[in-house]
């Protein structure tokens, strides 16, 4: 399966916030859109998830597994977020209920797209907990989202993405809450589910050296439209465009302090 983004355009109001956008993402490929804050990122995932506020217009095509996702009903798209395309978002804090427990929603979208219930469920809950390593799986999933530590709120809303072994993977910039040390194992886990698995993967962030750990190719993005394309090996030593110079030049000087602002 492979997902296709063709001369997406999105409004909101009287203002345009996207404009000309196309790239692709073909089955199992690492794909990075980055760019700085405003530049249109994250708006363009939620474009693709079907999560645009009320009010936006969108024109333009996305094709997943060559099916047409704009105009698409809220039962279609809902069908198919979490079960063929899961989605991890910046804060885990928000993401999760604080009310139920982990293995709950861990569990839910199982529920939901595979229809398990009882003790297969909870089964279910404990072996997405194992897979991302969180530590004691069996009591983990007991446990409430504030009883648990920022890496493992996220490794969490990873295992709620990854429950129904979803083609595509969305993570809008899932590692930039969280310390240095923390952000280094979310990106490594990341990157070997998304490779075990042969999954594709559509990662957004700020920080080119944060990409470089988990994208092979880059989509650059400045004020909704894309100012760049290329291989990220490409970026991080002779990028086209000024924006890409400015995030090479940005993730230099992190990596020179140490990784203090990563």
């Amino acid at each position: 399966m492979s997902l296709e983004v063709t001369d997406l355009a999105v409004e909101i109001g009287d203002r345009r916030l996207l404009e000309g956008i196309s790239f692709h993402v073909p089955d199992g490929a690492r794909v990075g859109l980055i760019g700085e804050s405003g530049s249109g990122k994250s708006l363009t995932a939620l474009a693709i998830l079907g999560l645009l506020p009320e009010g936006a217009r969108v024109r333009g095509s996305i094709r997943w597994d060559g099916r047409e996702l704009v105009g698409a009903s809220d039962r279609e798209l809902a069908r198919l977020r979490g079960d063929e395309i899961g989605m991890v978002f910046q804060d885990p804090q928000t993401a999760l209920n604080p009310i139920r427990t982990v293995g709950r929603q861990i569990s839910e979208s199982v529920r939901i797209h595979e229809g398990l219930s009882g003790r297969a469920l909870r089964s279910r809950a404990v072996e997405e907990a194992a897979r991302v390593a969180l530590p004691d799986p069996e009591r983990i999933v007991r446990r409430y989202p504030h009883q648990l530590s920022g890496g493992q709120r996220q490794r969490a809303a990873i295992a709620m993405a990854l429950a129904c072994n979803p083609r595509l993977l969305v993570a809008d910039e899932p590692t930039t809450a969280l310390d240095v040390t923390i952000q280094a194992e979310i990106l490594r886990l990341l990157g070997a589910l998304t490779r075990d698995q042969a999954m594709g993967l559509l990662f957004i962030t700020h920080d080119l050296a944060v990409l470089s750990q988990v994208a092979t190719h880059a989509v650059v993005l400045a004020e909704g439209r894309i100012v760049e394309q290329a291989p990220v090996a490409e970026l991080l030593t002779a990028p086209a465009s000024a924006v890409a110079r400015g995030l090479l030049r940005d993730a230099t000087a992190t990596l020179w302090r140490g990784g203090d602002e990563a």
